[in-house]
């Protein structure tokens, strides 16, 4: 599904209100010269497919945007990168991840408003659908649809900040803010698992080339499995990852899923919606983002990809150089760090990670035998990541830079491989072959499955795809892995919550902020 511009304006009273609706500015646009509001659309199967757009559209941020990204937010508070980028103050909120210097008060506020929006505009659809006049089957999918989103957006809301209010209706009055309060994580989980359970049986197993990037019923069931590990139900993840990853590993499942070929498959960036793909976010080239729009919601390139870029790179155009990779110029974010430098060293999935620009440059941008020349980012190593890099042939001569068409993968089948095997105790002939059927794609030798052996291989297989962090603060490595940037037992396994979103409500901040 192409992620478009789709806007809800009921009433807004400052930040928190995007909990029941969207930005101050913002309106439903639709074709033609008027403005309509919400409470005049929803009339028919059309508006209720541009309404289930909407709740869609906020996918995207994921690595469509800077600083409020969470793939690049994710992956600086990780021990695998440094924000990196022109300086201290380059993309603050990106920085302040990476050095666990973050606040209530500097933490980027669109982490938190921008999934609240999406759960604003899945609340909207739940409440309208049923008095839509339609076809009774699609409104049945747009339903489970829905239920599948808002359960993906409060996923990451708890994990992130633990502590939120859960909201299942729209709030559309001023004086139901003050009501605002928070839910334990508990109450949270069991909503999320509540919605994935009504929605898995409504959603179809396969989709047509015009539908991928919606929710299928693997998807969701993919998630759901992840839910249930996250809330410590391991016999239940096993038993619905065990539905999407089949039952011999490294064979098609019935859901059709099977890993691909060659890890380096997955970062051919042609290769979208592959056999390993279960839950992906879509990017177009043709999004239209410019410096006036970007950011403001008409942006549907994968922005992430610019950020990546390696600063001023250009290489030389004779021998060997010429057949380096011809990068973008790009602005220097998510450096390598040694630590996932050495973790991968040896390892064949390396060279689809991790590109050595440091090695290519030599001792300078002015040694005759480098390679390459760019300018160093901040906490420079000579180490980029590259699974999402961007190439000089992808930018359009109409539409240069910030739109590029990389999707990104959310939930992939190597993935649900390794859940599996850590909700089956790391013990067993399947854990095993879990493990093993990864390890063998990736072209390194088995090794005895264990606890430890599956969060190692999480590292490898996974790096820079945004569950690094996650990873470390369920598994309780986040203190001892993150020391070197300053994390805080007992503080920095939950972000602060923005300063903003506390005005006039009865929510109170995570402990130690």
């Amino acid at each position: 599904m192409k992620l478009i511009s789709f806007k809800q304006s009921l009433m807004a009273f400052g930040v928190l209100l995007t909990l029941g609706a969207c930005d101050t500015d913002e309106k439903l646009e639709v074709k033609g010269d008027g403005v309509v509001y919400e409470e005049n659309f929803y009339r028919n199967e059309t508006e209720a497919y541009s309404g289930l757009v909407a709740a869609y559209d906020k996918l995207g941020k994921f690595a469509g945007a800077m600083e409020n990204a969470p793939l690049l937010f994710l992956n600086s508070a990780s021990d695998d990168f440094y924000a990196g980028g022109g300086g201290p103050d380059d993309q603050p909120g990106l920085q302040v991840a990476s050095n666990y210097s973050i606040s209530p008060g500097n933490i980027p506020p669109n982490i938190w408003a921008d999934y609240y929006k999406g759960v604003a505009r899945c609340n909207i659809m739940l409440a309208k659908l049923p008095a839509i006049p339609m076809d009774a089957a699609k409104k049945t999918r747009f339903t489970a649809e829905v239920k599948a989103l808002r359960a993906y957006y409060y996923f990451d809301l708890v994990r992130m900040f633990k502590n939120i209010p859960l909201i299942l209706a729209p709030i559309v009055l001023k004086e139901e803010i003050p009501l605002v309060e928070q839910s334990k994580p508990e109450v949270v989980y069991a909503q999320i698992e509540k919605d994935l359970n009504e929605a898995i049986p409504d959603l179809p197993i396969t989709l047509p080339s015009a539908e991928l990037g919606r929710f299928t019923k693997g998807a969701a069931t993919a998630l759901l499995g992840k839910v249930y590990l996250y809330d410590n139900k391991k016999a239940e993840a096993a038993v619905e990852l065990a539905k999407v990853n089949g039952t011999t590993p490294g064979q098609p499942s019935s859901y059709g899923y099977n890993l691909m070929p060659k890890f380096s498959d997955l970062w051919n960036h042609a290769n979208k919606f592959n056999t390993e793909s279960i839950f992906e976010i879509a990017y177009t080239d043709k999004s239209n983002a410019d410096w006036g729009n970007f950011e403001r919601g008409d942006d549907e390139g994968n922005v992430a990809a610019q950020l990546m870029g390696i600063r001023d790179y250009t290489r030389k155009t004779a021998g060997i150089a010429a057949l380096l990779p011809d990068y973008i110029n790009g602005w220097g974010f998510m450096v390598v760090t040694n630590d996932l430098r050495t973790a991968l060293l040896g390892d064949p999935r390396y060279a689809s990670t991790i590109f050595d620009a440091g090695t290519a440059r030599g001792t300078g941008n002015t040694d005759p035998n480098g390679l390459i020349t760019y300018t160093d980012s901040y906490n420079e190593t000579g180490y980029h990541f590259i699974k999402y890099a961007a190439v000089n042939s992808d930018i359009k001569s109409s539409n240069p830079f910030l739109n590029f068409g990389i999707n990104t993968y959310i939930i992939r089948l190597a993935d649900t491989y390794l859940l599996e095997a850590e909700a089956l105790g790391g013990t067993g002939a399947r854990a095993q072959a879990l493990l093993d059927a990864v390890r063998l794609r990736a072209g390194v030798l088995p090794v005895p499955v264990s606890l430890d052996a599956i969060y190692a291989e999480r590292r490898l297989e996974l790096a820079g795809e945004g569950h690094r962090w996650f990873d470390l603060v369920r598994t309780g490595q986040a203190a001892a892995k993150l020391a070197f940037k300053g994390f805080t037992a007992g503080k920095n396994e939950a972000f602060p919550i923005p300063y903003s979103e506390f005005n006039n409500t009865k929510m109170v901040q995570n402990d130690l902020y």
